[in-house]
């Protein structure tokens, strides 16, 4: 049996502020995976940005009620386990809008979890 990737994860308040809720708004609203390789990477984007759009809303809907790293974390772990089958440069993208997430939210460190289930550095 494998290692509960939350095992480790030291939690932490998050103070929830409007410029908080504001960028995480223009994240779900903004461009992702810009970088994207590919002779025509297009459905593979428009695949993964629709779950970093729907992380985005679970996370304007819940962080007020819940302004925890853990918490957030676990709305990452939806997307994660959604994104693990991915080829690895998607999957390396997908890390990096996860850490544009991560800035806005003020996490400093998701204690492993995205390597755990991205297989990433």
């Amino acid at each position: 049996m494998s290692r509960d990737p939350f095992e480790f994860v030291e939690d932490a308040p998050l103070l929830v502020v409007p410029r908080m809720l504001d960028g995480l708004r223009a994240w779900r609203d903004g461009p992702k995976l810009a970088d994207l390789p590919g002779p025509n990477p297009s459905p593979e984007r428009e695949r993964l940005a629709a779950e970093l759009d729907r992380l985005g809303e679970r996370l304007l809907a819940g962080i007020a009620a819940h302004p925890t790293k853990f918490w957030v974390l676990k709305q990452f772990q939806r997307s994660l386990e959604a994104v693990q089958e991915e080829d690895t440069e998607a999957r390396e993208h997908v890390g990096t809008e996860l850490e544009r997430v991560m800035d806005i939210v003020g996490i400093d460190d998701d204690d492993g979890v995205v390597t755990y289930y991205l297989g990433t550095t």
